[in-house]
């Protein structure tokens, strides 16, 4: 029964940060980026603070620590959310959920450069297998880019923010826990994203006319992705370790694809389906290594910010 209930969360939350993606486009149709992401920080940092007071997980930021956690704040959320909501402006939710599903991969090559961490074979036999399974996703042979160019480029920007969020994270004490991290970093956030709404939202706010679909999706993205899925994950993995949950957070992808079909009529093409699948092989495979506590620990922030 205990069993049950752990791998019962564990597809819950991957369930919910599938949907993210989706949520995030259907919310957009009526809120603007900025004010989007603004929006869904506000409500899930109260959220995350009231849940840190009631379990008793709440910890005090430390002065030592503020500069890591501005910059952690810069590259996730900031630069991070810029990059992905802007991009599914112009991209689908499954297309996205390909690019960000890569981010591990490539953490631990920055990781090499800054920190001097080994990169393993299985790391960079995973992240050639993953290339090859992106341009299945993305090119059609004749026609070129089946993806927007733009969009692709803003889905990178949130991928090399992740990628330096990754490395930044491994400088931040282990003092702290999950839960602390996660709230600092989303209230830190809204000091970037606050200016941002009067250079790119505030003009056009009061035209903007909220539908109960959007609304719906904003308070589902603060309540369930944000929240939710992140108890349920930090939950399971302090259970049976980031090893056996990463199996379930390389399927993202997958049940993306399966949700924007049923919910947004978005079809994939074969090859479409073949890449995804490429993408989550290359995943598995850079995984074959085991790693430390503290690097597993850093792995698991690190997914949680990513949706």
């Amino acid at each position: 029964m205990q069993a049950l209930k752990l791998y019962g969360a564990i597809v819950l939350a991957m369930i919910f940060w599938s949907f993210s993606f989706i949520w995030t486009q259907m919310a957009i149709e009526s809120f603007p980026p900025v004010t989007l992401v603004s929006l869904r920080l506000v409500l899930a940092s109260a959220m995350l603070y009231g849940y840190a007071k009631f379990t008793g997980k709440f910890q005090r930021l430390r002065r030592q620590d503020l500069g890591g956690f501005v910059l952690l704040a810069f590259f996730e959320p900031y630069l991070y959310y810029m990059g992905e909501t802007y991009a599914l402006t112009r991209m689908s939710p499954t297309l996205v959920s390909v690019f960000v599903a890569t981010i591990p991969l490539f953490a631990p090559v920055l990781a090499y450069f800054m920190l001097k961490e080994k990169v393993t074979k299985s790391n960079m036999v995973g992240i050639f297998v993953s290339i090859v399974g992106v341009i299945l996703v993305i090119y059609v042979p004749g026609t070129g880019l089946y993806a927007d160019f733009w969009g692709v480029v803003l889905v990178f920007l949130a991928v090399f923010a992740a990628v330096f969020y990754s490395a930044t994270l491994r400088r931040i004490s282990s003092y702290y826990s999950i839960t602390t991290i996660i709230f600092y970093q989303s209230l830190i956030g809204l000091v970037f994203f606050t200016p941002t709404f009067f250079v790119l939202d505030y003009s056009i706010i009061h035209s903007v006319e909220v539908s109960a679909r959007s609304l719906g999706a904003l308070l589902m993205l603060a309540f369930f992705a944000s929240v939710i899925a992140f108890v349920f994950f930090g939950g399971v993995v302090r259970k049976i370790g980031i090893a056996k949950t990463n199996v379930f957070v390389n399927l993202i992808p997958v049940f993306t694809a399966l949700f924007s079909w049923m919910l947004l009529d978005q079809y994939l093409t074969f090859t479409q389906w073949m890449g995804i699948l490429v993408v989550v092989l290359g995943l598995f495979v850079s995984q074959i290594n085991r790693k430390s506590r503290k690097t597993e620990k850093l792995e698991a922030i690190a997914k949680v910010t990513e949706f």
